[in-house]
C-alpha cells in the first residue's frame, strides 16, 4: 500500500478521534453511507431499463465490433 496513503489514513484517524464537532460528525456518516450505496438504486428506472437491455443485446450476441462503431464515427473523432 501507497505510504503516503497509509499516512493519510492514520492522519484522518487521529483528527476524527478528536472531533466533538456533531453536525461534522454526521457529514461524515452521511459521506459514508453514500459511499456504501448501490449506484443501480440511485438510477432511475429508465436508466436500468436501458441497462437490462443493453445486457440482454449483448447476451444475444447483438453486438457491433469497435472497428465498426470507430468506422461510422471517425468523421468526429
Amino acid at each position: 500500500m501507497d505510504i503516503n496513503l497509509q499516512n493519510n489514513k492514520i492522519e484522518l484517524i487521529q483528527w476524527l478521534s478528536t472531533l466533538n464537532d456533531k453536525s461534522l460528525i454526521d457529514k461524515i456518516m452521511m459521506l459514508r453511507k453514500k459511499e456504501k450505496t448501490d449506484w443501480w438504486n440511485e438510477i432511475s428506472s429508465e436508466e436500468q431499463k436501458s441497462i437490462e437491455k443493453g445486457i440482454q443485446d449483448a447476451d444475444n450476441g447483438k453486438l457491433t465490433s469497435h472497428s465498426n462503431v470507430k468506422q461510422i464515427y471517425e468523421k468526429w473523432l
